[in-house]
C-alpha cells in the first residue's frame, strides 16, 4: 500500500511486499533501441505511485519521460516488434522485449543485460498491468483522483491550499466558481489551517465523489434499518432491474458485495460497488463468455474481418507493419487481407499496389500471424489472399505459409467426402485457411484427378478493381498464371467471380465464395435484399471499401449484416464510428470474432428482407426506453489547458434495419466532465432487435466548430440489461477509459 494526502490507497493486497513490484521501484538500466545507430542506456523505473513507469530522457533539460501503467496494452517478450526485428541480432532474441502502448503511441523497444533480466522486466510488468486492470472501478476512480490530487500539489507537502484545490478541480475536468470553491474549502478546513490535510482531505474526497443519484435509487428500497435486506434487494431487482430472480440472488449478491462480511444486508457502499461490477454493467453477463453454438457451419455465423490489414495510416503513402496484423488479430479479428507483389531479391512483399506505401516481407507477415493467430480467440483465422505474383514468388509464398504456420494451417478437406456445407467454427478450432484462387474444384482431391502443372486463371475481383481504381491498365482478360503449390492450400475458401444469384444458386459449390465491392454489395441488398440472405445461407461472402477510400475510411457494416453477409470487411487501422460498431457486434460471445447469425437468416423458408418488413419470426415489435442519468470522470480532452473543461452530451443511436435506425442527443452541460447530470428520456420503437446495436457516443460540445470525440460503447440490442446500469467508455480505437463511465436506466419492453 501507498499512502498519499493521508488517503491509504491499495496497490494490491496481492502486491503488498512483492519482489516483482519491487524490483520495479528499484528500477534498472535498459537499452532503448530506435535503430542501428540508436541504442542508448537508459534508467526505468516504476514512481511511487506504482502507476507509471518512468525515464531519465538524458537530453539537455534531463527531462524524466513517463508512462502510465494504463496506457500499456501489453508487453511482447524477443524481438517481435518490427525495429527490434530490424536493428537487433537474432542471438540478442532472449534479452529484447516490447511496451506496446494504446492508440498510436509508438513501442518501447528495449534490450536487457541478460535473459534472466529481461523476464524478469516482462514478468513484473505483466503483474503490474494485470493488478491496475483488475481493480474494480471504485479503485480505479480513487487511483485517478489521488493521482489528479498529486499533480495539484505544487509543493509536495501533501497538503492542499485553496489554489491547489482550484488546480485539482480543474484537472479532474470540472469548472466552478470562486465562491463554490470557496465553500467547499471551508466546509473541509476544521482546522481554520487554510490548508487540507489529512481528514480534511479524506472528508474534501468524499464530498466530491457523492453519488446523489444513487443515494435516491438506494434510498427507495433500503428500507430495513436504511439499509437493504435480501428482500429489498430482491425487489429492487425484480422492479428496476426486470431480473427473474429469486431470493437465494439477492443473498450471493450481499455476500458477494458487501464490505462488512459480517453484514447480512447490503449497505450503500456495497450497492454501489454492486453497480461497477459485472452485474451492474449494460452488457449481460451472460453473453460475455463464449456462449453459442459453435457447430454450426462457418457461413452461419458473422465473422469479424479486415481489409487492407497491412496498413497503419492511409493506403496512399501509409506504412505497413506487422504490428497492423499483430493488432488486429488481437482485437480478435478472424480474416485478414494479404495484398502480394514480387520483391526484390525473390522475397515476395505485402504492400499496396501502385502506391507509395511502404513494403513489408510476406514471410515476416506469416510469422506473426503464426504468433497472435489463437492468442485471443481460438476459432479458425482466414488469409485473403490477392495474389500478384509471378510463379516463382508464389512457390515461395506456398513454402512459407507451409513451413512458418506448420499444422496449423489447413491443407486438405476435414471428411473423405465432397463437402456439401462447410465445417463449423468448432471443428476448425486452431486452423489457419487460405483464401485464394484454385485450379480446379474441391472434387478433384478425392478423386485423384490432381493437377499437376500450374496454370492460368482469372484474377482476384478486387485486385481488378484495385488495378483499374489506381489508372492502370488491367492485364489481358485480367489472367493470371497461378502456382500449383498455392493453389491446393486453398480448401474451403475457393475465390469465384460472382456472376448472379440464380447462377450462383446452380453452379457455385460451398467452399466457393465471391467478393463484393461496397457499391454493388449495397445495390445488391437494396434491389434483392431476401436472394442475397439466402445467397448466404449456403456460400461465404466478402464486402470489401471502395478502392477510392484512399484514406481508408470505411463503409457501414450494418446493411451487409442485414443480409447475412459474413467477411464484411473494414480498415481496422482507421477509428470511426462504423468500427465502434464493428467491435459492437463482435462483443458479445467471448470476443472470440464469430457471432452466430439470428435464426430466420439461417432458415431457407425465411422471406425476410430488411428494407420491406413483412411478419415473420423476425419481427418481435419492442419499445426501447433510455434514460440518460449522469457520466462520471470523463477525460479532459486537452490536458495543456488547464482551464479548458469539457461541455459533455450523449448521443444514443440504433443502428438496424432502417425502420428502426434512429438518433436521440442530450443537452450539453456546461465545464463539467467530472460528474455531468443529464436525466434525459428518449425513446426508440423497434422492429427487428435481433439486428439492432445500440451505440452511445459522449462528445465535447463545441458552438462555433466539430464537437470533439470523447467516448464511445456499441452493443447489439440483445445483449443489454434492463434496468441501472453502468456503460464503460472506450476510446476510438476500442480501449477502455479508465474510471469514465455513463450512468443510464433501460427498459426493452414488448410494443402494446
Amino acid at each position: 500500500m501507498c499512502r498519499v494526502f493521508g488517503i491509504t490507497r491499495k496497490v494490491s493486497q496481492s502486491l503488498e511486499g512483492d519482489k516483482d513490484l519491487k524490483f520495479l521501484l528499484d528500477g534498472g538500466n535498459l537499452v532503448k533501441i530506435r535503430s542501428g545507430s540508436w541504442q542508448k542506456s537508459r534508467f526505468f523505473r516504476l514512481q511511487e505511485d506504482c502507476e507509471t513507469l518512468s525515464y531519465d530522457s538524458q537530453k539537455i533539460l534531463k527531462k524524466i519521460k513517463t508512462y502510465s501503467i494504463n496506457e500499456i496494452e501489453s508487453v511482447r517478450k524477443g524481438r517481435e516488434s518490427e525495429g527490434l526485428n530490424k536493428h537487433t541480432d537474432p542471438c540478442d532474441e532472449d534479452r529484447c522485449f516490447s511496451i506496446i502502448f494504446n492508440d498510436r503511441k509508438k513501442n518501447l523497444d528495449l534490450m536487457a543485460a541478460s535473459p534472466e533480466e529481461a523476464d524478469q522486466w516482462v514478468n513484473s510488468l505483466e503483474k503490474v498491468i494485470g493488478n491496475m486492470r483488475n481493480l474494480d472501478h471504485q479503485q480505479k476512480s480513487e487511483h485517478w483522483i489521488i493521482s489528479c490530487m498529486r499533480k495539484a500539489d505544487k509543493n509536495g507537502d501533501n497538503m492542499m491550499s485553496l489554489k491547489e484545490v482550484k488546480h485539482f478541480l480543474r484537472q479532474i475536468n470540472v469548472e466552478v466558481s470562486d465562491a463554490y470553491a470557496e465553500d467547499i474549502f471551508k466546509k473541509c478546513d476544521e482546522s481554520n489551517s487554510g490548508t487540507l490535510e489529512g481528514p480534511e482531505i479524506k472528508l474534501f474526497y468524499s464530498l466530491l465523489t457523492k453519488r446523489e443519484e444513487i443515494d435516491v435509487i438506494y434510498g427507495k428500497y433500503a428500507k430495513t434499518d436504511k439499509q437493504m435486506s435480501a428482500a429489498d434487494l430482491l425487489e429492487f431487482l425484480q422492479k428496476e432491474q426486470r431480473q427473474v430472480v429469486t431470493i437465494e440472488e439477492a443473498l450471493r449478491l450481499i455476500s458477494k458485495y458487501e464490505v462488512d462480511p459480517e453484514n447480512k444486508q447490503m449497505t450503500k457502499d456495497g450497492f454501489l460497488m454492486y453497480l461497477h461490477r459485472e452485474e451492474g454493467f449494460i452488457l449481460n453477463p451472460a453473453h460475455k463468455p463464449l456462449y453459442q453454438d459453435m457447430n454450426q457451419p462457418l457461413n452461419h455465423y458473422y465473422i469479424s474481418s479486415s481489409h487492407n490489414t497491412y496498413l497503419m495510416e492511409d493506403q496512399l503513402k501509409g506504412p505497413s507493419s506487422t504490428e497492423a496484423y499483430i493488432k488486429a488479430l488481437l482485437k480478435s479479428c478472424r480474416c485478414v487481407e494479404l495484398d502480394c507483389w514480387d520483391g526484390v531479391n525473390g522475397e515476395p512483399v505485402i504492400y499496396h499496389g501502385y502506391t507509395l506505401t511502404s513494403k513489408v516481407l510476406f514471410k515476416d507477415v506469416i510469422q506473426a500471424i503464426k504468433n497472435y493467430a489463437f492468442k485471443t480467440s481460438d476459432y479458425p483465422v482466414i488469409l485473403s489472399l490477392e495474389n500478384h505474383c509471378t510463379l516463382e514468388q508464389q512457390k515461395l509464398m506456398a513454402h512459407y505459409l507451409i513451413s512458418i504456420l506448420g499444422d496449423a494451417l489447413l491443407t486438405k478437406p476435414l471428411g473423405k467426402t465432397v463437402p456439401t456445407s462447410l465445417p463449423s467454427p468448432e471443428e476448425l478450432k486452431g486452423k489457419i485457411l487460405v483464401k485464394g484462387k484454385r485450379l480446379n474444384k474441391l472434387d478433384a482431391a478425392f478423386n485423384h484427378n490432381v493437377i499437376t502443372e500450374d496454370e492460368t486463371v482469372s484474377e482476384e475481383d478486387e485486385a481488378a478493381d484495385v488495378t483499374k481504381e489506381n489508372g492502370q491498365k488491367p492485364k489481358s482478360k485480367s489472367k493470371i498464371k497461378l502456382a500449383k503449390e498455392l493453389s491446393d492450400i486453398v480448401i474451403y475458401c475457393k475465390s469465384v467471380h460472382f456472376n448472379s444469384f440464380e447462377h450462383s444458386r446452380d453452379n457455385q459449390s460451398c467452399y466457393e465464395m465471391a467478393s463484393f465491392k461496397e457499391s454493388k454489395a449495397f445495390h445488391l441488398a437494396e434491389a434483392s435484399g431476401t436472394a442475397f440472405m439466402h445467397h448466404n445461407m449456403d456460400k461465404l461472402s466478402r464486402i470489401y471499401p471502395a478502392g477510392s477510400r484512399t484514406d481508408s475510411s470505411n463503409y457501414n457494416p450494418v446493411p451487409m449484416w442485414n443480409v447475412g453477409c459474413q467477411i464484411v470487411a473494414l480498415n481496422f487501422q482507421t477509428p470511426c464510428k462504423e468500427m465502434y460498431l464493428n467491435q459492437g457486434r463482435f462483443l458479445p460471445n467471448g470476443f472470440c470474432g464469430y457471432i452466430l447469425k439470428p435464426e430466420f437468416q439461417r432458415d431457407p423458408s425465411s422471406q425476410f428482407h430488411p428494407n420491406k418488413l413483412t411478419k415473420g419470426p423476425w419481427l418481435k415489435k419492442k419499445n426501447f426506453h433510455i434514460m440518460v442519468i449522469s457520466a462520471q470522470q470523463l477525460p479532459k480532452l486537452n490536458k495543456n489547458k488547464e482551464k479548458s473543461i469539457v461541455d459533455p452530451l450523449v448521443k444514443v443511436e440504433i443502428h438496424g434495419v432502417p425502420a428502426d435506425n434512429g438518433k436521440k442527443e442530450t443537452h450539453h452541460i456546461n465545464n463539467n466532465g467530472f460528474n455531468p447530470m443529464w436525466n434525459q428520456h428518449f425513446k426508440f420503437e423497434i422492429s427487428v432487435p435481433d439486428l439492432a446495436i445500440l451505440q452511445f457516443v459522449v462528445e465535447d460540445y463545441d458552438a462555433a466548430s466539430q464537437n470533439d470525440f470523447i467516448g464511445q460503447y456499441c452493443l447489439p440490442l440483445t445483449s443489454v440489461q434492463n434496468g441501472y446500469r453502468h456503460v464503460p467508455l472506450l476510446t476510438k480505437r476500442g480501449d477502455p477509459i479508465s474510471s469514465a463511465r455513463l450512468f443510464v436506466h433501460l427498459m426493452l419492453l414488448d410494443a402494446q
